[in-house]
């Protein structure tokens, strides 16, 4: 009998919105039964988990920090607790962990540890904005941040537009949001003008925003995407 603890990934909001509106309740359930948690930010997760469970009690919790500050000798502690029977939180910044998120390296580590994984449902701004775009769900790539420097971002862009069209591929990736504006002008002037483009911006959120056209139209109608969270995805038919 496997009498270790065990890690929950556990999903956040995209935005500032009430927690259950977009999560299920089993996400409340789980938070009231655990009080370690390997969080990207101590303040916004003491904030998210009083959101979610107003009642528990803030001096409880045990949270460890992984950010991109965190050495792998303290990643390698972070599943101690597990190893002695308690279970673990995995909490996001924003949307799932381990997604896009620094957390994959504690779920491998969980495997190699044997501590049972167990993720839950939440909302992936990636597989929203798959969903909302109409273009292929069944073969696409996710490739991160594209580089800052623009030459090489638009050679990226041509690249990831070509292997699209070879391939039938959906291609997704994401751009710090206040670099955002500067991304859609390279996106309309780089990728040949029939190519779709859908930008879908504030996901779960009152002020959402989500279209598909050809790369040329976003030349005459560019919405303001300025510091607000975005997917960009384009596919070459």
């Amino acid at each position: 009998m496997n009498s270790k603890g065990k890690l929950y990934l556990i999903p956040t909001r995209l935005g500032d919105n009430p927690p259950l509106e977009v999560l299920p309740i089993s996400i409340k359930k789980i938070i009231e039964n655990i009080d370690d948690y390997i969080v990207e930010n101590e303040k916004t997760a003491r904030r998210f988990i009083k959101r979610v469970s107003p009642n528990k009690s803030q001096p409880s919790l045990n949270l460890q920090v992984l950010n991109k500050y965190t050495s792998e000798a303290e990643k390698n502690t972070f599943l101690n607790a597990c190893q002695e029977g308690t279970s673990i939180g995995l909490l996001s910044e924003a949307g799932c962990p381990a997604i896009a998120d620094p957390g994959s390296d504690i779920v491998s580590l969980a495997h190699q540890m044997d501590i049972r994984v167990i993720p839950l449902v939440g909302p992936s701004s990636i597989l929203l904005a798959l969903m909302a775009s109409g273009m292929n769900g069944q073969g696409f790539t996710f490739n991160g941040y594209l580089p800052i420097d623009k030459s090489e971002r638009k050679s990226k862009l041509k690249a990831l537009e070509r292997l699209s069209f070879e391939n039938h591929q959906a291609q997704i990736f994401i751009e710090t949001p206040y670099r955002n504006m500067k991304m859609l002008e390279d996106l309309a002037s780089t990728l040949q003008p029939n190519t779709r483009l859908c930008v879908a911006c504030d996901l779960t959120l009152p002020t959402e925003f989500i279209k598909t056209k050809p790369a040329q139209d976003w030349l005459k109608n560019k919405e303001d995407l300025h510091k607000r969270p975005s997917i960009f995805i384009i596919q070459k038919d």
